[in-house]
């Protein structure tokens, strides 16, 4: 092997880990927006959702415009658009949403709220007219949201970037 050759690898090699952390936080963004499609989370091992109990699901349902069947973490979608790099240094990646009910999605909790609901009319049944007064009450919220990750440090994401980095490594070497 030449000098030249050797300092050719070696600037190929700087310029793979120099785009390494962009090309990880994309890899780090798709493992999370995955985790939707698959409706599980993965680190040693596949955890998958844990389903809501039916009163809470009734509650979603009653109040999306319309039903539309599958998981309720893609009601709209907007949870999982959202996920992006929020910051990609030399040494760091951080992916993350601005979406505020991310976090007690991701990590469940349980919400114990009271909230006043307006005067209101609302339809009795779909397609007919069929319509009733609601009166302004208080409604008291004792929710449990189950944990549902799809974003967080994982085992499987970093054999996914040390297999990436190591075939990108492997190109320059061969």
């Amino acid at each position: 092997m030449s000098i030249r050759h050797f300092i050719q690898q070696t600037k190929e090699i700087q310029k793979v880990l120099d785009k390494f952390p962009g090309h990880a936080a994309i890899i780090a963004v798709n493992f999370s927006k995955e985790r939707f499609r698959m409706k599980n989370w993965v680190d040693q091992r596949r955890e998958p959702w844990k389903n809501i109990s039916p009163v809470t699901r009734r509650y979603y349902l009653s109040n999306k415009r319309k039903r539309i069947p599958g998981s309720l973490m893609l009601r709209t979608g907007r949870l999982k658009r959202s996920i992006r790099k929020l910051y990609v240094s030399r040494n760091m990646i951080i992916i993350g949403t601005d979406v505020p009910y991310a976090k007690i999605l991701n990590d469940g909790g349980h919400i114990t709220k009271t909230v006043k609901v307006k005067k209101h009319t609302r339809k009795l049944t779909r397609g007919r007219k069929k319509t009733a007064e609601v009166k302004a009450h208080i409604r008291k919220m004792n929710t449990k949201i189950p944990s549902r990750r799809f974003i967080g440090p994982s085992a499987l994401l970093m054999r996914r970037l040390e297999r990436h980095l190591d075939k990108e490594l492997k190109k320059i070497l061969q």
